[in-house]
């Protein structure tokens, strides 16, 4: 990344709201994921584990997260959800197994997606107040 993307992108970052902070880590686990599993493809499978461990390391923070105190069973199914993803992305790294880290993907995209989208209808519902 340039100098100039990588100093726009630490401001973001520092001033995004805490649900935008999510949305970002969300992206950024999706993109490892999604590098890691190219990067087994094309036979890159050290610069391919650091993207799945990097995505792990993602994934285990948002399960960190999870207000239990809130909607306690909603988040027990998530942190099923990221075990699972989890030991999936952890599987691909170890085992150079391309297919692993597309369970974690086709698992774990559809619940990022849905938060991007929940945090872009709350902004929205804010805005037009």
């Amino acid at each position: 990344m340039n100098p100039a993307a990588s100093r726009y992108a630490q401001s973001q970052r520092e001033t995004a709201s805490p649900e935008r902070l999510m949305v970002l880590l969300f992206q950024a686990a999706l993109k490892n994921i999604r590098k890691g599993a190219a990067g087994l493809t094309s036979g890159q499978s050290s610069e391919a584990a650091r993207c799945l461990l990097k995505a792990s390391d993602i994934v285990v923070e948002l399960h960190a997260t999870l207000d239990r105190s809130k909607a306690p069973q909603l988040c027990e199914q998530l942190a099923d959800v990221y075990r699972f993803v989890c030991n999936r992305l952890n599987a691909a790294a170890l085992s150079r197994d391309v297919r692993a880290a597309q369970e974690a993907e086709r698992v774990f995209a559809p619940i990022a997606e849905a938060f991007e989208a929940a945090v872009a209808s709350l902004q929205q519902g804010q805005a037009s107040r």
